[in-house]
């Protein structure tokens, strides 16, 4: 083999060897990218733990604040109501331990009484005449007369009122308030409009007790899907909770708390 002939076999093979190198490098360097991506994926034993712990406390929190709730209920109206009961009459006396509940329990049979009592002849002469005495008193008559017609036309069976979350451009056009539909307007504000008017409440966030009261024309309400419940959500929440939309069957499902491993 003549010496040009050596050298050219010994460059081509140093070259082969040289690329053999990169590509084995190049595979190491890929291996390892892989390998980091599948460690920042893999959330470490502490990251583990905290999401375990956040998903824990998205179980448990609403069960025990509702608890809380209704526990702090139960006691505030025992203890109201149990004041007036003479001690001889509570279940304290005869049983080795006390009934949470009991007075919210006299209450709900006594306001049933008085309803079965008010509904008779002479119950409803006797809430007559008992209206009839307040008539009289100039700033208890208005005080009553108000919270009598709103109780009848919130408990009646038949109302409508806030059985209905719709939508209306307010306060100006392009920006959209959630609201409930009170009932149908009437009286001298239908006679002097030209459309069909609906009154809408407007309640403010995140106290829903307090809004405005608009008269809107039935045209441009947009009447939603979600119940009035789910809407005092999203009002109260300040959108924070934001109702699943009905038309989607899956969105309706129970969420479940979801840890990534």
């Amino acid at each position: 083999m003549s010496p040009a002939a050596g050298d050219a076999h010994d460059e081509a093979f140093a070259r082969a060897k040289h690329a053999g190198h990169q590509g084995t490098g190049q595979t190491m360097s890929r291996r390892d990218r892989h390998a980091e991506s599948d460690t920042a994926e893999r959330p470490h034993g502490g990251g583990r733990l905290r999401r375990y712990f956040l998903a824990g406390i998205v179980v448990t929190a609403p069960i025990a604040i509702t608890l809380y709730v209704a526990w702090w209920f139960i006691a505030f109206v025992d203890d109201l109501v149990l004041r007036f009961v003479p001690p001889a009459y509570h279940p304290d006396q005869y049983l080795p331990f006390s009934i949470p509940g009991a007075g919210l329990i006299v209450v709900v049979i006594g306001i049933t009484l008085i309803g079965a009592f008010a509904a008779g002849l002479v119950g409803r002469e006797l809430v007559r005449l008992g209206e009839g005495i307040v008539a009289r008193m100039p700033v208890l008559r208005s005080i009553y007369a108000a919270l009598k017609q709103i109780f009848e036309t919130v408990l009646t069976q038949g109302s409508q009122s806030f059985r209905e979350v719709v939508l209306i451009e307010y306060p100006r056009r392009g920006l959209w308030s959630l609201a409930f539909i009170t009932g149908t307007t009437g009286g001298e504000i239908q006679r002097l409009t030209k459309a069909r008017m609906v009154n809408v409440f407007v309640p403010t966030t995140p106290n829903p007790t307090s809004g405005f009261l608009l008269f809107v024309p039935e045209t441009e309400i947009v009447r939603l899907a979600m119940t009035v419940e789910e809407g005092v959500k999203l009002v109260i929440s300040g959108g924070l909770i934001t109702p699943p939309d009905a038309a989607d069957p899956e969105a309706r499902a129970p969420a479940v708390p979801r840890v990534t491993e």
